[in-house]
């Protein structure tokens, strides 16, 4: 199942969703500049490493460019592949501009980066010892994606379902789409045992709780200028219908 456009207008222009994603793909055209050696001095330099971020190993001196800290943020700008990035971005693409719209600029930045500290923080506390630098946005947009089912379960997303040569487009309630995908990062977490890498489902998963809890306090924060919002956007063209 994979989105590709969601029926939910917006009263104004997602600036940062986009700024995230041109900054994500600037990273990763730089990245793709660097020879083997460099880029992977990068990722590590860079990247989120568990073990070094609770102290329980170091890094060489040459590659501490900055705070173990720091790179639970460098770290959401970084992509291991085309693929990666490309999945990413495409779920920023079709779901952030409607969760900046509700929170505006400045709430939207604190909420997008509070989540990617839960999503990293889960990763790191299933797995303290690793050595393995974690990258990728994944999981503050998991946080995006838990805010919008929160706030927009009934949307209707357009999504091509893969049967091989007969592939389908159809129209589902985010709340289904959203749903499988939540349900999917539990299922590969408990099926993904490998040790040397791969996708941290656990960051998934922390991520898209930290959206749902976050956004409701920020819906209670801002409930004047979210019911404002919602009748503006029910009168254009319907989001919340079965």
């Amino acid at each position: 199942m994979i989105p590709l456009k969601d029926d939910n207008p917006t009263n104004s222009r997602p600036i940062v969703s986009y700024g995230i994603i041109g900054f994500c793909v600037l990273i990763f055209i730089a990245q793709l500049g660097l020879s083997e050696v460099e880029l992977r001095d990068f990722t590590y330099s860079y990247g989120l490493i568990p073990s070094v971020l609770l102290g329980i190993d170091q890094l060489p001196s040459d590659l501490y460019k900055i705070s173990p800290v720091g790179t639970i943020f460098t770290s959401m700008f970084m992509h291991g592949g085309w693929m990666h990035l490309i999945g990413n971005m495409l779920y920023l693409w079709i779901f952030a501009d409607n969760i900046e719209d509700d929170l505006g600029t400045l709430n939207f930045i604190i909420f997008y980066f509070v989540c990617g500290v839960g999503a990293a923080m889960s990763q790191v506390l299933m797995d303290t010892n690793s050595q393995i630098p974690m990258i990728g946005a994944s999981g503050a947009i998991g946080g995006v994606l838990g805010a919008y089912l929160i706030n927009y379960p009934n949307a209707k997303v357009l999504v091509l379902i893969p049967f091989g040569f007969f592939s389908q487009l159809i129209k589902i309630r985010a709340l289904y789409v959203l749903g499988f995908w939540f349900i999917l990062q539990f299922i590969n977490s408990f099926l993904s045992t490998s040790s040397v890498g791969g996708v941290a489902y656990a960051a998934h998963i922390g991520g898209f709780i930290s959206g749902v809890i976050l956004i409701l306090f920020f819906n209670k924060k801002n409930t004047g200028k979210k019911i404002k919002q919602t009748s503006k956007k029910e009168n254009k063209k319907g989001p919340w219908e079965q």
